[in-house]
């Protein structure tokens, strides 16, 4: 379809369903979400030029509901595809080269298939990310071609909603539909992802973000066989709770972080390993304290810690998830304070000791706690930690004054009021 086509469907409406039931986009806010998908199309047509076979994507961020760092070593989460997306016109080529020019950054050009083995020098780029992704569609016997893509997305970078993880998704997405008729699942879309992002990116991630973002809904994830993943729709409507899903962003500065993400999963393994394990599903506190001179000796305190709060962890998501089933709010929101606290005190994610005058997110912890005195409420770390956001739950009557009250401190647009996606990665089509 060409660009003109494209625009003119979207201005009359025709992609509004889409929106609304798909992508959870609200109605107040459809006419901004035509603008921007036309403002790309735009985009696309001035870069790229114009083509009949033009097709349109669609990848959600995610929010990550309770699991604080287990999925690394095979635990269980609870996380959902969220409204805040990367949108993608793309088309296919032959000129063996995937090219792609994101919003505010410099156009990745790889070529399609040489992609043998990870290359150290562009660790941490996005061009790493395209070639992982090349390479994991063809040792899983699929196909991969050249691609031209514009991207736009509202997933702040280092917003812990995983910008990086639907970036890496969406390079799936094109390639699953643009040359594998829309065969391969979104589960091994995310799966492919994960290992572009620790072979490729160089980053030792686990596998929630990138299954989240690719699979959507409010679902509850299982990690124990990786290549197994047992996935579950809870099927919890927080809306119809009484309640927002609130994100905030404390602009924290993300640059000098991937030591600290990396060091959780390190020093967890470590850990295990001493146990005789390869990660730490299947431990237990009494395992773990029957060894703990040994541990506190090899591992360090801080290792222990870490790997207390994934055994602990790991336990209240199932408490939590029976607790979402069977519609209990207030035992769910308790292992939300549990969780939250358990990622401070133990897990200690909440800022990083590099630059320790820096300490937004206890700040915005504390500012919440402050504002949630007496309400049936509660909030906790968001995601990866170190820097970025926080995660509150907020009865909807109060929605707009928490929202006043963490932009005042934060600066304008830092909350952000959340809906979840039923689609996670996904061609939008009219």
């Amino acid at each position: 379809m060409k660009i003109s086509d494209i625009k003119t469907k979207i201005a009359a409406g025709l992609l509004d369903a889409s929106m609304c039931d798909l992508l959870a986009v609200p109605t107040a806010r459809l006419e901004n979400e035509r603008e921007r998908y036309i403002n790309a199309a735009d985009s696309f047509a001035s870069i790229y030029g114009d083509s009949d076979s033009i097709r349109l994507f669609s990848v959600g961020g995610r929010s990550e509901i309770s699991g604080n760092h287990t999925d690394h070593n095979f635990g269980r989460v609870i996380a959902a595809s969220v409204n805040l997306d990367i949108l993608a016109f793309a088309v296919p080529t032959d000129d063996g080269e995937v090219r792609i020019k994101s919003e505010g950054f410099p156009e990745d050009i790889v070529a399609a298939g040489k992609c043998e083995a990870p290359d150290p020098k562009l660790y941490y780029t996005s061009a790493s990310i395209i070639a992982g992704m090349q390479k994991a569609f063809l040792n899983a016997g699929y196909k991969i071609g050249g691609f031209k893509a514009y991207t736009t997305s509202n997933v702040l970078k280092g917003s812990g909603i995983s910008s990086s993880a639907a970036f890496e998704v969406m390079v799936g997405n094109i390639l699953n539909h643009l040359y594998n008729d829309g065969k391969v699942s979104n589960v091994e879309i995310a799966k492919m992802a994960q290992f572009a992002e620790n072979e490729y990116f160089g980053k030792p991630c686990g596998l929630m973000d990138q299954t989240a973002c690719a699979v959507g809904g409010f679902i509850t994830i299982d990690f124990e066989d990786p290549t197994n993943l047992k996935i579950e729709s809870i099927g919890f409507d927080l809306t119809e709770a009484g309640y927002s899903l609130c994100i905030v962003n404390t602009g924290g500065n993300h640059a000098d972080l991937n030591e600290d993400y990396a060091s959780v999963p390190a020093e967890m393994k470590s850990v295990a390993k001493l146990l005789g394990r390869n990660v730490l599903r299947g431990a237990t506190v009494e395992e773990l304290l029957s060894k703990v001179g040994e541990i506190r000796e090899k591992c360090g305190d801080r290792a222990l810690l870490r790997a207390l709060h994934f055994i602990n962890e790991n336990e209240r998501v199932e408490d939590q998830v029976e607790a979402l089933k069977a519609g209990d709010i207030d035992a769910f929101f308790l292992g939300v304070t549990g969780s939250g606290n358990s990622s401070f005190k133990y897990l200690q994610n909440v800022y990083t000791t590099k630059n320790v005058s820096e300490q937004g997110l206890s700040l915005a912890l504390c500012v919440t706690e402050n504002f949630l005195k007496g309400k049936r409420a509660v909030c906790r770390v968001h995601g990866g930690g170190f820097a970025g956001t926080i995660q509150a739950f907020i009865p909807v009557g109060d929605t707009e004054e928490y929202k006043a009250l963490m932009d005042s401190v934060f600066g304008a647009g830092a909350c952000h009021v959340l809906s979840v996606r039923r689609a996670g990665a996904v061609e939008l089509t009219f």
